[in-house]
């Protein structure tokens, strides 16, 4: 991984200041609507269920499209690719900003833009990241992509402790608005790369858009180290970064506090997310990555439980502090680690499975819990997720040598 000096060396390319600034403002927005959507379903409807619902249909998309986003990424212009996808962003933010204004928003209307959303963001995802490469030259690229960790699992935090304050003082809309202008943005500067064309476009593969998403797949099945690694994320994602995906319930109903203790909360997230991001990004070094990112899993795993076990606002600051710091060391870890040891063939379609992780799990986890909660309560069932997660983390644990051998070649 890059060390300090060599994040340096990133920022002075033209081409990689203009990309992420465009990666920090489009993820924060869209961070930032996702909580303010969260936060409006359960207002609308007070239902656990229904909040997990639009998170569900933020997330679920990757699902189906993720294996065919990275395979499209693979073999068409992929600055075209990720302005299109940008551009049906920003179009569904603007359309939710009026159907709020205009008092006509229904919980199902939110359910169909919301899905629109994270289609659009799906294809986007491997598109960006396999321009990476192109953005500096080669000795800088492990800073870039440990700077393209960075800013996104920085943003998932980042974007809900801007969120929370601006839902308190003004309500969602300006959140939603917010989303937008980023997103708008985020496409206008992505005419200004100077990228080589063998960069926008890989070489033309033979074979069908299936055909190359279902190699993908077993690529990664086969692969020791990332298949591994995926599952281990997968299960992580699933059982225990559900919460955050659906926090305003636990606000109110573990806490008994409004908007501002959301705000509070986001706010301790994205405090401790930038430590621990920035921790991993200048840590100078592959090696022992792996290990980083099982221990995160470890510390979330534990953190998560106290959050949910806990009615002490303080202590659940804490906790949900531990998560939001736990949660971005382990996604830049093993983002990181998997674009250092992927194909340079595969990596839209790594990238893309990745991608679905980082997004379908935590959809499938809160579907299931906003189900469970419904019947046992809020707690129960993210005290059995965690136990859960604690025993696929040992079996994980004890594999350490041998994903590490084949992730960072030691």
């Amino acid at each position: 991984m890059a060390s300090l000096s060599a994040v340096k060396g990133v920022f002075a390319q033209r081409n990689a200041q203009i990309f992420y600034s465009g990666s920090v403002v489009c993820w924060t927005g869209s961070w930032i609507q996702r909580i303010a959507t969260d936060w409006l379903a359960w207002q609308l409807t007070h239902s656990v269920m229904w909040v997990a619902v639009i998170a569900f249909c933020n997330l679920v998309p990757s699902v189906v499209i993720s294996p065919i986003a990275g395979a499209v990424a693979d073999r068409m212009d992929r600055v075209r690719l990720t302005m299109a996808s940008q551009f049906v962003a920003a179009g569904q933010s603007a359309i939710l900003v009026v159907l709020v204004l205009t008092g006509t928003i229904r919980i199902e209307y939110m359910a169909a833009l919301t899905f629109c959303n994270g289609a659009a963001e799906t294809f986007a995802q491997p598109a960006r990241q396999c321009i990476i490469p192109g953005l500096v030259p080669r000795q800088f690229l492990p800073g870039a992509v440990a700077l393209n960790s960075l800013t996104y699992n920085l943003a998932r935090f980042i974007g809900p402790a801007i969120s929370g304050p601006m839902i308190a003082a003004w309500g969602v809309v300006p959140s939603i608005a917010v989303n937008c202008l980023a997103f708008l943005y985020a496409s206008f500067t992505m005419l200004m790369l100077d990228l080589d064309p063998a960069i926008r476009r890989s070489q033309r593969s033979t074979g069908s858009v299936l055909h190359d998403a279902i190699e993908g797949v077993r690529y990664v099945t086969r692969h020791k180290g990332i298949g591994p690694i995926m599952l281990f994320a997968a299960t992580m994602g699933m059982l225990l970064r559900a919460v955050p995906e659906m926090l305003p319930p636990y606000v109110e109903d573990l806490f008994g506090r409004g908007a501002e203790g959301l705000a509070t909360l986001a706010s301790a997230m994205g405090c401790a997310a930038l430590v621990g991001g920035s921790y991993v990004a200048i840590r100078g070094r592959l090696q022992g990555l792996t290990r980083v990112a099982l221990l995160a899993g470890l510390c979330l795993a534990i953190a998560t439980a106290g959050f949910v076990a806990t009615h002490f606002f303080p202590v659940g600051v804490v906790c949900i502090a531990a998560m939001g710091m736990a949660t971005t060391m382990h996604g830049i870890s093993i983002q990181t680690l998997l674009q250092s040891s992927c194909s340079p063939l595969m990596v839209g379609r790594v990238l893309s499975l990745w991608g679905m992780i980082t997004r379908a799990a935590p959809a499938m986890g809160a579907l299931v819990y906003g189900a469970a909660s419904e019947v046992v309560g809020l707690q129960i069932p993210v005290l059995v997720g965690s136990a859960l997660c604690l025993t696929v983390w040992v079996r994980t644990w004890r594999c350490r040598a041998s994903i590490a051998a084949a992730l960072e070649g030691v």
